[in-house]
């Protein structure tokens, strides 16, 4: 990362993280890892969302065949990164949890999480099979 005067704020894209928890591009791994240092150290600010973190969860579980429980474990060390600001990290964090304890998609997951926050119980799908999992969460079918 260049050393600038200022604190540089970057979002960082998905690949950055799946190169830097997988390793399978050292290279690319090693330049993650000193983005992410970076940040640590105070010299940068980076940001992501929750759609990134939707793509690591499914990238993780589909291409890389990796279990739920350490898919959470990883989640879990993306989101008590110093130096990273992600919105919702809260709502991230239910979506991570249930999508492992209730055995649901990380997406229906967060939806429920994101509208129970909000003060909505109730789901609009044709899909109610994850969403009757949740507590708190009735599925109305159109």
């Amino acid at each position: 990362m260049p050393n600038n005067s200022r604190e540089a704020t970057l979002f960082v894209d998905t690949n950055v993280f799946l190169r830097y928890l997988t390793n399978d591009v050292p290279k690319q791994a090693e330049r993650a890892e000193q983005i992410f240092r970076s940040a640590a150290d105070g010299a940068a600010t980076l940001i992501t969302n929750v759609v990134v973190v939707a793509e690591i969860v499914w990238t993780l579980e589909s291409y890389y065949k990796i279990h739920r429980p350490e898919i959470r474990e990883l989640v879990l060390a993306i989101l008590n990164s110093d130096g990273l600001e992600i919105e919702n990290a809260d709502l991230i964090l239910q979506a991570v949890t249930d999508y492992v304890d209730l055995n649901i998609d990380f997406a229906d997951a967060y939806d429920a999480a994101w509208s129970l926050d909000r003060g909505v119980s109730q789901i609009c799908t044709f899909d109610a099979r994850h969403f009757n999992r949740v507590d708190g969460i009735e599925v109305i079918s159109p």
